[in-house]
């Protein structure tokens, strides 16, 4: 069972440790009623995190109902079910936490991406008296399995596997070895790293906020304190200088050296940018120097340096053609569209602009995905037209091995080659989440469609 008597803090890296200073972002997730709103009620009640007017209005037949203090809808108070995704804040002497709720109907999918997207830490709930517990080889739930992969593809730092409802099974300890080990079988099979595997009851409290002393046989930390030691998502700081434009603003301040230039916003999505380094705006490959950084109340930038997932304001030494959707690249780093230079082909290295990816894909449209279909991509700020080339492979989501198929269904996660209209820059999503990823829309509905994961170099 994998960490379930060894202290969380000790095993985290001396990196970990200076990233656990800042909030913490986490979501609940797993299959249909496992028991995460409930989850989250017992976080903010036990942590006196909710007021007492507050905590009178979710009674239920003369009873307190935890899960309505994040169900604010009213369908999902009607169907006892989490239809949204559902943020709350609390905080405890040793740090602050904001919980995103996220649902476990297989139908909104897309609102358990939305939400782990932005994660630092993925709690996967598995509800005990669903699974054969008594079974050494039992078989988990494939929302389970699904949650966990979709969190470790979008690249949250940290999942814990939280086994739920063991008070209401007649063996407890059984059941958390039995659900421990099949769990620990998947990750391992799925390349996942996990933090923690923690036994608990929702509805009582045990193991969330106080320790149930060797309760299941556990001897681990409670979940809550393991919540306080994990580290938040580390900036893509160690990868080349890419800065993507959001908007362009033409400055008017007389009082300003800087007057008449324009200053183009954007996020820094990996590297470093600072004044004096030359800049390549792509696509169209002018060079200029970086003159001077802004932060967002439009002051010099401290130490005139933009980090990695900052939003700076970028002024330039000259006038150059820069538009909302292009990026600036550092030169060195970024090879030119004609160019077929061998040694950028590694890992971690930026790649040329290309027309066409292949890329993991989260499915999330009722429409499947199909060979040949045309869609828009969303890739940083820039709208381009994107074609279906290939259908590679589906994952199953049981054996975890690579599928035959024509079509992606809703839900379904699987491999394709796109096509687009215009030539894009991207990056790995190991290396860089910005430049890594993108969006497909429907070009009729203008629903977003799936969840894009470059996982490769592009080829021409």
């Amino acid at each position: 069972m994998p960490n379930s008597s060894t202290s969380t803090a000790s095993a985290l890296s001396a990196q970990d440790h200076a990233l656990t200073q800042s909030a913490l972002k986490f979501i609940t997730c797993g299959s249909v009623d496992d028991g995460k709103s409930t989850l989250i009620g017992r976080l903010l009640v036990d942590t006196q995190a909710v007021l007492q007017d507050h905590l009178a209005g979710v009674q239920r037949l003369g009873q307190t109902d935890l899960a309505l203090l994040t169900d604010g809808l009213s369908a999902e108070r009607e169907q006892g079910i989490t239809i949204d995704v559902a943020y709350r804040y609390f905080s405890t002497e040793q740090r602050k936490f904001i919980i995103g709720d996220a649902p476990g109907h297989e139908q909104y999918t897309r609102n358990m991406v939305t939400a782990a997207s932005s994660a630092d830490a993925a709690l996967v709930l598995v509800d005990a008296t669903k699974l054969d517990w008594e079974r050494a080889n039992l078989e988990l739930l494939a929302q389970t399995r699904r949650h966990t992969l979709l969190a470790t593809l979008l690249r949250v730092p940290s999942v814990v596997f939280v086994i739920n409802k063991l008070d209401a099974v007649d063996n407890p300890t059984l059941a958390f070895r039995h659900i421990g080990d099949a769990l620990s079988t998947f990750a391992k099979k799925a390349n996942i790293q996990v933090r923690a595997t923690v036994p608990i009851s929702a509805l009582k409290g045990w193991n969330v906020v106080e320790s149930k002393h060797h309760w299941c046989g556990y001897t681990g930390e409670s979940l809550l304190s393991i919540l306080e030691h994990l580290p938040t998502t580390p900036p893509d700081s160690a990868g080349p200088t890419w800065v993507c434009v959001q908007w362009v603003e033409k400055q008017h301040d007389s009082a300003r050296t800087d007057q008449g230039r324009r200053v183009f916003w954007g996020r820094v999505a990996s590297g470093a940018l600072k004044v004096g380094d030359e800049i390549e705006v792509h696509p169209s490959q002018h060079t200029a120097r970086v003159a001077q950084i802004l932060n967002a109340t439009r002051q010099t930038q401290d130490e005139q340096l933009g980090q990695a997932g900052q939003s700076v304001g970028v002024i330039l030494d000259r006038e150059v053609d820069v538009s909302r959707g292009d990026w600036l690249i550092a030169p060195s780093r970024a090879p030119k569209s004609n160019e077929t230079n061998e040694a950028n082909q590694g890992i971690g290295a930026p790649i040329q602009a290309t027309q066409s990816i292949q890329a993991t894909v989260a499915w999330m449209d009722t429409e499947p995905l199909v060979k040949g279909r045309t869609y828009w991509a969303l890739h940083g700020h820039q709208w381009v037209k994107a074609q279906v080339s290939e259908i590679l492979h589906a994952i199953d989501i049981l054996t975890l091995e690579p599928q035959a198929t024509e079509s992606l269904k809703m839900n379904a996660i699987g491999r394709v080659e796109l096509k687009f209209k215009e030539p894009i820059m991207a990056q790995n999503f190991q290396d860089c989440r910005l430049a890594g990823s993108m969006i497909l829309v429907d070009t009729a509905t203008h629903q977003t469609a799936g969840a894009v994961l470059i996982d490769c170099r592009p080829h021409a």
